[in-house]
Formats: C-alpha cells, sequence, structure tokens
C-alpha cells in the first residue's frame, strides 16, 4: 500500500468486479450516456459564459448517472418530468444534441420551439413533460400526469 495523507483509496486499492457479456455492454452503453450529458453539459457552460444565450443555465454536471441508471429502469411509454436542471433529460432519452442546444440557443428547430430555454426542455415524442422553473412545480404536475394514467388505466 502506498503512503498517503488523506484517506480516499488509491485506484489500485479498489476492488474492481470483472465484468463480462452483456453486463459490460450495458455498463459501457450507461457510461457514453454520462460522457454525452457530462460533454453537452460543458459546452452549455462555455456558450453561456459567452453569452451565446440568456436566462438561467442550470447544469447537470455531477448527476449524470442518475439518468443513465434511470433510462435503464424505464420503458419509452413512461413519463418523465423533472425540475429546472434538465438538460440532460431529454439526452438520456435520445433527443438529438442539436435539438436540445437549439432550444438553449432560443431556436425555432429546438425540442420547444425555442421558447422554453434552458429550464424549460420538453419532447413530446420521448414522454418527457418537461423541465419547470417553479421549485417543485414538477410535483403536482407529475401527480396529474400519473392520475391520467390510472384514470385511463394505462401502464405508464
Amino acid at each position: 500500500m502506498k503512503e498517503r495523507s488523506h484517506s480516499i483509496p488509491l485506484p489500485e486499492e479498489i476492488p474492481i468486479k470483472k465484468v463480462e457479456g452483456n453486463d459490460r455492454d450495458l455498463l459501457l452503453k450507461m457510461y457514453g450516456e454520462m460522457l454525452l450529458i457530462r460533454r453537452f453539459e460543458e459546452m452549455a457552460a462555455k456558450a453561456y459564459a459567452q453569452g451565446k444565450f440568456g436566462g438561467f443555465c442550470h447544469l447537470y454536471i455531477g448527476q449524470e448517472a442518475i439518468l443513465a441508471g434511470m433510462v435503464e429502469g424505464t420503458r419509452p411509454t413512461d413519463r418523465v418530468i423533472t425540475a429546472y436542471r434538465d438538460h440532460a433529460h431529454p439526452l438520456a432519452l435520445g433527443t438529438d444534441p442539436k435539438v436540445v442546444m437549439a432550444e438553449l440557443y432560443g431556436k425555432r428547430t429546438g425540442s420547444s420551439k425555442g421558447k422554453g430555454g434552458s429550464m424549460h426542455m420538453f419532447d413530446k415524442e420521448r414522454n418527457l413533460f418537461g423541465g419547470h422553473g417553479i421549485v417543485g412545480g414538477q410535483i403536482g404536475l407529475g401527480a396529474g400526469i400519473a392520475f391520467a394514467d390510472k384514470y385511463r388505466k394505462e401502464d405508464h
């Protein structure tokens, strides 16, 4: 063991389980999704700092694994709703990154025709009911969406 002054284990000290077959493919896929989200958010931060789009820009950096895991546990027909850190959600669900960036830039080719911006990403085709800028605003909307599905006896 190498000497160190901190308590964080060095990489060679971390036990790593060998991953094979389908598990390996799944982990590589999830890693790719996390990397896409991270790189996208870094580009968004750079563009925002350069003043290329206005409003607010709340990034998802550091939370990429949450969505990579979430998409593996959901079906394409399931509904997704979130708060204002929402650039990553359409990316994780399969929206073209160019469409998400166009939304940030306020272009008509964006997922909300450029009207939603950073805090209001929607994608009807992927059942993304958006990000919402009001703190906790998505909770009542999400409950309403779930109630509607239950009322119509739909399994989402």
